[in-house]
């Protein structure tokens, strides 16, 4: 199979518009990825060549050294997706700074591939940092707040 540009573009659209980061395909002995890195707001698709071998990703690590200096516990994203702090926009947020959570409680949305994916506190305390804006992608393993 050889990968055309037409079909390199529709991949490309696909990633964009779905706000995902990194799309795979593997066909025998041939392999495609499409990356992109988001830079603050603005994001640029970054295309790969088709290679022989299979591409695997690299993992990503899960919180810069700065965020061990931070008080409380880190609260992570478990998926890629866009990060919103309320179930609609004119709705308050589901918690704010100096509010306390119990375990289980729902702190957040993130939303992945249309799917709204209710998070929920892992550990009881009060929030003393909330590390995303509203409707800013976020990554696996990024933090999204701090519970003391």
């Amino acid at each position: 199979m050889k990968f055309d540009v037409e079909y390199v573009e529709k991949l490309a659209k696909v990633l964009a518009d779905n706000s995902l980061t990194e799309i795979s395909l593997e066909d025998g002995e041939q392999a495609i990825t499409l990356r992109k890195e988001v830079v603050g707001v603005a994001a640029a698709p970054v295309v790969a060549a088709p290679q022989a071998a299979p591409v695997q990703a690299a993992p990503q690590p899960a919180s810069a050294p700065a965020a061990e200096v931070k008080k409380g516990k880190p609260l992570t994203s478990p998926m890629v997706g866009t990060f919103y702090s309320a179930p609609s926009p004119d709705a308050e947020p589901f918690v704010k700074v100096g509010q306390t959570v119990k375990e289980g409680d729902v702190v957040c949305i993130v939303e992945a591939m249309k799917l709204m994916n209710e998070i929920e506190s892992e550990f009881s305390g009060k929030i003393v940092e909330i590390c995303v804006s509203d409707g800013q992608p976020v990554e696996f393993g990024q933090v999204l707040m701090y519970v003391e």
